[in-house]
This record gives structure tokens, sequence and C-alpha cells, in this order.
């Protein structure tokens, strides 16, 4: 079940932040997430988070900001290739006739996700933070 998120189970989405970042980033430091735990941890309240649920365990969960980019998607390493992310992909579509998002170039698999749900690259670009190759996506209703 998708619903939005209650900010007293902020510990388990922030576990699943951290340990889905590091997996699907491994050319990133595992450092830098976890430099950055704390200021995500504080921002996610101030989106619009809607969370994948079965029985009372948190499985994914999509934060929107600015009424179109998505911020993050991430799915609990444990139930990933189960749909979950798709889910919370479409349910977004139902909500914006327009959705951004920045994926890193090696990321591979999540460009194909994304490209299978619609989304198109739009611009390459260097991340600040990084130095790493990313693509800003868009899909369009």
């Amino acid at each position: 079940m998708i619903k939005e998120l209650d900010v007293s189970k902020i510990e388990k989405i922030m576990e699943i932040w951290l340990k889905a970042n590091v997996k699907a980033h491994d050319f990133i430091s595992e450092d830098y997430w976890k430099e950055n735990y704390d200021f995500v941890k504080e921002a996610l309240p101030q989106a619009t988070v809607h969370v994948y649920e079965e029985d009372g365990e948190i499985m994914g969960f999509i934060g929107i900001i600015n009424k179109s980019y998505i911020a993050g998607l991430f799915v609990s390493n444990q139930h990933q290739s189960k749909g979950i992310g798709s889910r919370l992909v479409e349910k977004c579509k139902e909500y914006y006739p327009i959705l951004r998002l920045d994926v890193y170039a090696k990321n591979f698999k999540a460009i194909r996700f994304y490209e299978k749900h619609g989304f198109k690259i739009e611009q390459e670009k260097e991340n600040d933070d990084t130095r790493e190759i990313e693509y800003s996506m868009i899909w369009e209703a």
C-alpha cells in the first residue's frame, strides 16, 4: 500500500536511503552518503514522500520536491526488483503532469528503469558535490 510518510518512521526510511545509496552508487565513497545523512533526514519531512508499506513494513519510498522533481526513489535492498519502485513512480504520475530527476550516468540500472517508465534524458552535467556525470531526465504526461 502506498501512503504519505509518517515522520515517526523516519529512521526506517533513512536506513533504506543509506543502504540503497551505498549499493547503487559503489562508484561514490560510502562516506559521502554518511556525511549527507543528517541533511537528508532533516529535509525529508519538507518533501512530499510516498511510502510503500506492507504489513507494517516499509519497503520503499519516493520523495518529490518543487511539485515535479523526484529527489529520490529508494527500495530496500531485499525488496528490489519486485515492482515496488514502479508502483511508486506510477503513483506520482497520477499527481504530477511532469516529473524530473537527476541520475548518475554510471547507475545503469536506474537509467534503464526510468527509461522503461517513459523518462527521457534531457541534459548531461557534472554533479557539483561528487564530480560524477549525471543525466537530467524528464517525463511528461
